[in-house]
């Protein structure tokens, strides 16, 4: 049946607003419908492209129908919303039952994104449904734009951690001291709290660098021996967004250093790297040539 319908027949007909089905109600979407040619458009077709409309064709004259529409109805108002029945009556609608050319009653068909996607004549076992109904619920996943307003409902807005909003404000009056030791007091509380943990790392790094003059590039340049320079000159190129340069600075001071020099041109390297993801290219790049610089 599902290749051989043509819908387009039903279109364009003055359609009214949805109307409302007592039996339960689901992200704004009634479960439960009765279609006629005029509203079959807007509660079929359109419908369809939120959840799968499963379309009951059936005729009040024929008992078989009428315990099919029952059995549909239980199961539609379980689904709360996850597909909708669309009950037909084929004696006041015919012109329904013609586009979907059925030759007997009851006749059921899914229709997702306004298309016929799989159908049945007769009656069914409760199980029997609830595995053609999973079928189709499975068949259309993810295709679907979903019930209206559940994709458009506002998130809950996550509540801040006022310790959090503390250090923060902190931040912001450039008191970095106490964002220091507002992030400290997080982690003396929750010692796995990554997140304060690199927060305290950053605020430290900005504290360190308000101290670091204004021309430290330029004196580490002039006097490559200068140990304290070249420490001050890599967290100026760190503050400028130069990560890669700052690096290589404090490398290159490695490779010709020793003792403490050296020791303390590395765990300035160490606290840099720390400021970035242990994954990102720059450090993994820049441990290498550590490596190398160390043995």
């Amino acid at each position: 049946m599902a290749g051989a319908v043509d819908l387009s027949v039903l279109k364009d007909r003055p359609t009214p607003a949805p109307p409302a089905e007592s039996g339960g109600d689901a992200g704004g979407v009634a479960p439960i419908v009765d279609v006629t040619a005029a509203t079959f458009e807007a509660e079929v077709l359109q419908r369809s492209t939120q959840v799968p409309v499963i379309v009951d064709l059936g005729s009040a004259r024929s008992p078989q129908s009428q315990a099919l529409t029952r059995q549909l109805g239980q199961l539609a108002v379980e689904a709360a919303g996850a597909w909708v029945l669309a009950r037909v009556d084929v004696d006041s609608s015919p012109q329904i039952a013609q586009a979907f050319g059925v030759k007997a009653i009851p006749t059921v068909v899914a229709v997702a994104a306004g298309q016929p996607l799989a159908d049945f004549e007769g009656t069914q076992s409760d199980e029997q449904l609830r595995q053609w109904l999973q079928a189709v619920e499975q068949a259309t996943a993810g295709k679907l734009t979903g019930p209206p307003g559940v994709a458009d409902a506002e998130p809950e807005p996550e509540i801040e951690d006022p310790r959090i909003v503390a250090a923060e404000e902190a931040i912001d009056d450039g008191d970095f001291d106490k964002a220091a030791a507002a992030y400290q007091a997080i982690i003396d509380a929750e010692p796995n709290n990554t997140d304060a943990v690199a927060a305290l790392r950053q605020v430290k790094f900005l504290a360190r660098v308000q101290n670091v003059a204004p021309d430290a590039i330029e004196i580490a340049d002039a006097d490559p021996a200068n140990v304290q320079a070249r420490i001050d000159a890599a967290d100026a190129e760190m503050a400028a967004q130069q990560p890669e340069q700052a690096f290589a600075r404090l490398i290159d001071g490695i490779k010709i250093s020793a003792g403490d020099d050296r020791t303390a041109l590395r765990t300035r390297l160490l606290e840099l790297f720390e400021l970035f993801d242990a994954a990102d290219p720059l450090v993994v790049s820049a441990r290498r040539k550590l490596a190398s610089a160390l043995y």
